[in-house]
């Protein structure tokens, strides 16, 4: 998610809000779709072509892996959806592959970023804005559901697992990335939000839940999603140690941190 901080919204932290935490997380996104802020764009129109490029380069400058994970290539002619586009980077990435695409996204901003973006490079997609918890496909619907980085900020992520497996065709694969919860990073906010505030007694989930990016957002263990997917024939989880772990450490230092830190988990799972 670029080199944002991860720091959540001032105006979210500590709120309890009367709304359903999905619609906190949805004002929160409705900002900018994740991706276009990561960039300073300087007097470039957004939603201009020199925009989205800007994005994509900078994008798989710093998570240079989603390519290697979700393997674009390999599926040509596919049906996929995506679950949660954000500014349609790796949207268009699998309609240049030739798959047929379909995504959602909580906010209007993500799917009129998208759209727009589809419609200047030539390509068509069928984009919904909705609440994935609730996926309005029918069963045994697509070849591959792709979501990078989306599933934990929403309240009940297994109900989206779950969608996501009864949308899947049998043999059918979930390609993404969660969040990690043993990660330099996640030690750097416990250590400033709860250690040096004076609340050691703090989790690590209580410090991901409060302060990174939208209110309720999780990290997970390797073992912790490898039973949220328990219900898929296989699950393979890839720790991916990141420039998000590896900032503010001395390289002599963070050299040594091994891919179980990362604060990215790859997951490929095959219904």
């Amino acid at each position: 998610m670029g080199t944002a901080t991860f720091e959540c919204d001032p105006r979210y932290i500590g709120k309890v809000s009367k709304l359903k935490l999905n619609e906190e997380v949805r004002e929160f996104w409705e900002q900018g779709p994740c991706g276009s802020g990561d960039i300073i764009v300087g007097e470039l129109k957004p939603l201009s072509r020199e925009w989205f490029e800007q994005i994509e380069e900078h994008r798989y400058r710093v998570e240079p892996f989603i390519h290697s994970i979700a393997q674009f290539p390999r599926h040509h002619g596919k049906k996929l959806l995506e679950v949660g586009v954000g500014a349609g980077t790796d949207h268009l990435q699998w309609a240049r592959a030739g798959a047929h695409c379909f995504g959602v996204d909580l906010t209007s901003a993500a799917i009129e970023t998208t759209k727009a973006r589809f419609s200047l490079y030539g390509f068509e997609s069928e984009l919904q804005r909705l609440d994935a918890e609730v996926l309005p496909f029918e069963d045994e619907s697509f070849d591959v559901v792709y979501s990078w980085g989306v599933i934990h900020h929403s309240e009940k992520p297994e109900r989206i697992i779950e969608e996501i497996r009864r949308v899947l065709k049998p043999g059918g694969q979930f390609i993404g990335m969660l969040y990690g919860r043993r990660s330099p990073l996640v030690f750097k906010f416990w250590v400033k939000h709860a250690l040096l505030k004076g609340r050691p007694w703090l989790s690590f989930s209580d410090v991901v839940w409060d302060k990174v990016e939208s209110v309720g957002t999780k990290a997970y263990t390797e073992g912790e999603l490898r039973s949220l997917f328990e219900k898929f024939g296989s699950t393979e989880t890839i720790p991916l140690i990141t420039t998000y772990d590896t900032d503010h450490w001395p390289h002599w230092i963070s050299k040594f941190f091994p891919d179980s830190w990362g604060w990215f988990i790859g997951i490929r799972a095959t219904k």
